[in-house]
């Protein structure tokens, strides 16, 4: 979806058309307007707080856990196991707090290429000493070693939880989650997965793996921002990580965002029931950019080209005096992409993944993420820009 830019120059009185192309989805996608369509009665009419007891409040309440009755559908569990949050961010930090403190988790496994909502979380755990961090070893292209993981889970002492992250949000690459899970009940191990590249871009049945929490967010399948979920498997028991209400069951304290809460549950609707069509067009879109970069960029690689992400191209350049401007470059002709994760905007701390991958001596590394929106025009627009800054 290529949206336009109206802007004035003031030694000029014609307008300039700018058009941009946005190839940063994995950073967050264009809202859906038929998610929008199902949202705006509950900005606008349907605006009760949900734990109020007359009509209004009713409506909301209903449309919450109507919402929550389609999630847990699609997503092969039960209602009572799905609850609402702000995000990946949250569910993420609540899934890790509960399983140290209600769980009793004194280890936790992980990598160093996790998102750094589960990276920057057990760190902190692991520094200061409440439990032991250890990081399973990952191949060149960021992909877990299974033989490590197993090694370590059969070492550990303690009672452990495996956080690992169903698709790298930077280079793409695919965790696969129902062998961790077969570890994981093997060594009597909690299993955590942070899931918000995934849900929403592949089909999910969590009866049919071994998992006891699950991360998402809307924004990344063209829903609202601000909105997630938190899957609790109903065989363990937590306690709030935020408190002060009696919300989701008692499980989040807080008024609930219901015009979001509503969003996402239309999001991953519209995203699995157009999952064949939209899935096998950006797959063609990122084998075409893939294809016609090989063949007009000379020395490009991919961070990884094994089984990855299909909304996901990782390309790294050859670093030299241009294309070390490359991401200010594509800014300045409006094109969207990013060098690492968006989560972590101000600092410019470089990607710790791209680090951890030993990718960042020899290469400028670019994400170009892709949705249903965009197009092959777009892409042959950017490879000529390409062509031009490296």
């Amino acid at each position: 979806m290529a949206s336009t830019l109206v802007h004035t120059d003031i030694s000029n009185t014609s307008q300039n058309i700018i058009k941009r192309i946005y190839f940063d989805n994995a950073a967050t996608t264009p809202l859906d307007k038929e998610v929008l369509e199902a949202m705006l009665p509950y900005m606008l009419e349907h605006f009760g707080n949900p734990s109020s007891i007359y009509s209004y409040g009713r409506e909301t309440r209903m449309a919450i856990e109507n919402a929550r009755k389609s999630v847990s559908k699609t997503l092969g569990t039960t209602p009572g196991e799905i609850f609402f949050t702000s995000g990946g961010t949250e569910s993420n930090n609540t899934a890790i707090a509960a399983s140290i403190r209600d769980l009793g988790c004194m280890h936790i496994i992980s990598s160093a290429i996790e998102h750094h909502a589960v990276l920057h979380t057990v760190e902190y755990y692991g520094h200061n000493k409440e439990v032991e961090l250890s990081f399973v070893k990952l191949s060149e292209e960021g992909e877990v070693d299974y033989e490590d993981l197993e090694e370590k889970l059969k070492a550990s002492k303690s009672k452990t939880l495996v956080s690992l992250m169903h698709a790298n949000n930077e280079v793409g690459v695919l965790l696969d989650i129902k062998k961790v899970g077969e570890l994981c009940k093997k060594f009597d191990a909690y299993f955590h997965s942070d899931c918000v590249q995934t849900i929403g871009h592949y089909p999910v049945d969590l009866s049919a793996l071994h998992i006891h929490f699950i991360s998402a967010a809307g924004h990344k399948f063209h829903g609202p921002k601000g909105t997630g979920i938190l899957y609790v498997n109903r065989q363990i028991s937590i306690k709030p990580f935020i408190i002060g209400g009696g919300q989701e069951r008692n499980m989040r304290a807080g008024t609930e965002n219901v015009y979001g809460i509503v969003g996402f549950a239309k999001a991953l609707e519209i995203a699995m029931r157009n999952f064949e069509k939209d899935s096998t067009y950006i797959k063609d879109l990122k084998n075409y950019m893939h294809n016609q970069l090989v063949k007009n960029i000379e020395g490009v690689c991919f961070s990884c080209q094994g089984n990855t992400l299909y909304t996901v191209l990782s390309v790294c350049f050859p670093k030299n005096e241009k294309s070390d401007m490359l991401l200010f470059n594509l800014d300045i002709n409006n094109i969207c992409a990013s060098g690492g994760s968006a989560c972590s905007s101000g600092a410019d701390a470089g990607s710790h993944v791209m680090k951890a991958l030993n990718k960042t001596e020899k290469w400028i590394t670019v994400r170009f993420s892709f949705s249903k929106y965009n197009t092959k025009e777009e892409v042959d627009i950017v490879i000529q820009k390409l062509k031009q800054f490296v």
